[in-house]
């Protein structure tokens, strides 16, 4: 099926497949969910690209153990926290177009200072989150 452009991320996420095609991926309540459950396949060698507005703190944390993770900051700010083997490192993104690359097996989270509009660029075979403690 051909769609008509442009498209818009707020309400769909890019499958970057491993052959170099595209799928269209709907966002909406469910999509979450299935996508953690494995319903929209295992991801190997492809990439995610979406697009995400934080108003707060996350309450997890993630890790992508099979590839890296790019994070555009749009629009706002915020402070990536990676878990790096020396210890936390802060990574602020305070001006359109900055970003924090994420190697692959390393648990971050993001502080929200102000409403952040972030562009994300993931390898999301076998991601994972924990919940931190409040």
């Amino acid at each position: 099926m051909t769609r008509k452009q442009p498209q818009h991320l707020a309400g769909s996420s890019i499958r970057l497949r491993n052959d170099a095609s595209i799928e269209l991926l709907e966002m909406n309540d469910t999509f979450w969910p299935r996508l953690m459950a494995g319903e929209l396949g295992d991801f190997h060698h492809e990439f995610l690209v979406s697009l995400h507005e934080f108003t707060s703190d996350w309450s997890s944390s993630e890790v992508h153990p099979e590839g890296d993770e790019i994070v555009i900051l749009l629009s706002g700010s915020a402070i990536f926290q990676l878990e790096m083997p020396e210890g936390i490192q802060d990574v602020r993104l305070e001006s359109p177009g900055s970003y924090v690359f994420v190697p692959k097996g390393i648990w971050h989270t993001a502080k929200v200072a102000h409403s952040a509009h972030m562009l994300f660029i993931t390898a999301g075979e076998d991601t994972r989150h924990r919940q931190h403690d409040h």
